[in-house]
């Protein structure tokens, strides 16, 4: 199957499947769609405190906010290049009213637990501060200049978490990359990138197989850009052929499938969505450096 092909049937999922927000960054990235219905679309879910809530992140259908989709807000935000739009200042600002003691955001809030959710989605009381999503949001932060009190704050809680840190758990590591990329002291950074690939190095962190089924993260979970910290990693023969398998993922109705169980068949059309427009992007980008070489 060619690209436009691809794209056509892909197209097709995103009108009858995907939710409002996705069909406009559809558009956005595939069809010269501009991107203030994007932003129109996003801020729907910014609550009046500030926070992202609303299912934003859909495996919790809280509508009170969350740090988790405040940090989901950010990416789209970061995707569409309109990281100064005023919804930020206003995140920031929630996100100060939710710090912990310990300088960070926690992993989710107490409310999470009154609403469906997925198994994952269990909040302590009073949780803990989390690297997951704490170094997400000061990383799409810092990449963008964006200056803010809680910026420092937060970025004085990853350099502690970081320093300590011996994880090779893909939703802790990926938020720390985000940091360390974009942190301004790079002796600092590289010094922890450093120890996080020697890690990730090891056999059997990293799921080589491109036909592994089930929640396994491989690498394009770790590398989907050329760009990417971890893309070093990988030869060019491994990224072709994760490739070739990611592409043949497409299913007939046009959309890539998750790799979890979701919670409803609502959650999983509005997850496949997101994913579909994920791999799209995904498959250009790389495209568009194998076409360079």
């Amino acid at each position: 199957m060619n690209h436009s092909q691809r794209l056509a049937k892909a197209q097709e999922f995103i009108w009858l499947h995907a939710r409002l927000l996705d069909r406009y960054l559809f558009a956005y990235h595939f069809a010269g769609g501009d991107k203030k219905p994007v932003l129109g679309a996003l801020r729907a879910y910014q609550n009046e405190d500030g926070g992202f809530g609303n299912a934003l992140e859909p495996d919790k259908r809280c509508p009170t906010s969350q740090p988790q989709d405040v940090e989901t807000a950010l990416h789209v935000l970061d995707d569409i290049d309109a990281m100064h739009d005023e919804m930020v200042t206003r995140a920031c600002d929630y996100l100060t009213t939710i710090t912990t003691s310990e300088g960070g955001v926690p992993f989710a809030l107490p409310a999470v637990n009154d609403y469906p959710h997925a198994p994952w989605w269990v909040a302590d009381e009073n949780p803990p501060a989390s690297l997951n999503p704490t170094a997400a949001l000061v990383g799409l932060l810092l990449k963008h200049g964006i200056q803010h009190p809680w910026v420092e704050t937060a970025s004085a809680f990853c350099w502690q978490a970081i320093e300590a840190l011996d994880s090779t758990e893909f939703h802790t590591l990926m938020p720390v990359i985000t940091f360390l990329e974009h942190a301004s002291d790079r002796t600092r950074a590289e010094h922890e990138l450093e120890r996080i690939v020697s890690r990730l190095l090891k056999p059997g962190v990293i799921e080589l197989d491109p036909h592994a089924q089930g929640y396994v993260q491989k690498p394009l979970d770790w590398a989907p850009s050329p760009d990417s910290f971890c893309r070093r990693l990988f030869t060019d023969d491994i990224i072709e052929r994760h490739l070739t398998a990611f592409a043949e993922r497409q299913r007939e109705d046009g959309g890539w499938p998750i790799s979890w169980e979701p919670i409803s068949s609502t959650v999983e059309s509005e997850w496949r969505g997101r994913v579909t427009i994920g791999a799209l992007r995904l498959l250009e980008e790389n495209a568009n450096v194998s076409s360079q070489r």
